[in-house]
């Protein structure tokens, strides 16, 4: 099975996988950052045989997507994805032309994309959302892991992220695509947070803080360390009962 691609607000590109039966249910999955976000075509084929329409956006500034990173939050590329699904898309191999009509949208956030699929939760067309290991805090995150962020896609990834370190520092604020800053504007009841304890690259305790705040479901787990979307057939029982 090959993902195809398409465009949204011709700047984000994304992969999609349509579902092997008719159905109105989508899936758009929030990457981490810095990451490669490939690789996820096993992951795709499974949620496709789901009845499932998958999705993976390039945040804009970021791999093929045009514009400048974290310019604009990157939950604003999800809701700019969700625009374009329901408007309709093209398929850019084979110009292929399909609308996803009446759409159920389900996100999942892994890592720096959990805030990405947490924010886009405030979208009323967002019926859940899923975070794996998310960043709900970045204060608590701290400014050194910000740096170290900035630094290492600029030395390992070059220009697969297009941004500047004022950029990168507007996370500092805590008042940037953060939701801890947004509680009073979230539904918890949308949201699922899957932490394990032993996760050394964020922290699992900001997420029972966010998720005690919010109502929020919370399962932290004894172990499996820093989670990303490709563990979630994992916790797909778990999830099903969720949505």
């Amino acid at each position: 099975m090959h993902a195809s691609r398409t465009r949204f607000k011709k700047e984000i590109v994304a992969e999609f996988s349509a579902p092997v039966k008719k159905s109105n249910k989508v899936i758009i999955l929030c990457g981490g950052m810095p990451s490669y976000p490939g690789k996820k075509e096993d992951l795709m084929l499974w949620f496709s045989k789901k009845g499932f329409w998958v999705f993976i956006p390039r945040y804009r500034g970021t791999w093929e997507s045009g514009g400048e990173f974290l310019k604009v939050s990157p939950h604003q590329d999800v809701i700019d994805v969700m625009d374009g699904i329901q408007s309709g898309f093209t398929d850019l191999w084979n110009h292929a032309k399909y609308q996803v009509l009446n759409p159920s949208f389900y996100l999942v956030g892994s890592s720096f994309g959990g805030p990405a699929a947490i924010l886009a939760s405030k979208d009323k067309r967002v019926r859940k959302v899923v975070a794996l290991s998310p960043v709900v805090d970045w204060k608590a995150q701290g400014n050194k892991d910000i740096d170290n962020y900035y630094r290492f896609s600029k030395e390992a990834l070059g220009n697969a992220y297009r941004f500047s370190a004022e950029k990168m520092d507007k996370l500092k604020t805590s008042k940037f695509y953060n939701p801890m800053s947004e509680v009073k504007k979230l539904d918890g009841k949308k949201l699922m947070i899957i932490h394990a304890k032993d996760d050394k690259v964020v922290s699992y305790k900001p997420s029972e803080k966010f998720a005690s705040v919010t109502g929020s479901k919370l399962i932290i787990l004894k172990s499996g360390g820093h989670l990303s979307t490709s563990d979630l057939p994992k916790f797909w029982k778990r999830i099903t009962n969720f949505i």
